[in-house]
């Protein structure tokens, strides 16, 4: 069974060693840049939340939500949304249903709106990491016809 868990102390080292597959190393930054990176936008007004995506009691992923995102480029539709702005699931545990089962339950608590209302949740990707593509199309994310750099913006409504 997958759950979201808190970055604390004991587990930290854990989730920073979870890895990509070389070939997904340019869709995401590693975890423990992703850590930095909250830390950055909690000190400067964001709401970041970082979870370390568990199954059975074992470190398989980990997730970067956001909300009120300040300094970097942002969307049309952020203002008042939630952001996926980084998830990933270890290269030894990828196409076992991980990623999925995960994303059920990111949608699940953004849905409690712990930051604040929304009527969106956004995420971005790579026009050519065609799996992450699939996965956001099937749980209602849409292309909203913006790009930010080399990223799609893909957004469901909450």
């Amino acid at each position: 069974m997958i759950t979201l868990r808190k970055i604390t102390l004991e587990n930290r080292r854990a989730i920073f060693n979870l890895e990509v597959s070389e070939e997904q190393r340019r869709f995401v930054a590693s975890n423990l840049s992703s850590a930095a990176s909250c830390y950055v936008l909690a000190t400067n007004g964001g709401q970041p939340f970082p979870f370390a995506i568990y199954s059975d009691g074992q470190p398989v992923g980990f997730v970067m939500l956001t909300y009120g995102i300040t300094s970097y480029d942002l969307p049309s539709i952020a203002h008042d949304s939630y952001c996926i702005l980084r998830l990933m699931i270890d290269k030894h545990h990828q196409n076992q249903g991980y990623g999925r089962e995960a994303m059920k339950k990111i949608l699940e608590f953004i849905r409690t709106f712990p930051a604040g209302p929304a009527y969106y949740c956004w995420i971005s990707y790579k026009v050519d990491n065609l799996p992450a593509k699939k996965l956001y199309e099937s749980f209602g994310f849409r292309n909203n016809g913006e790009i930010l750099g080399d990223e799609l913006i893909t957004v469901l409504p909450l």
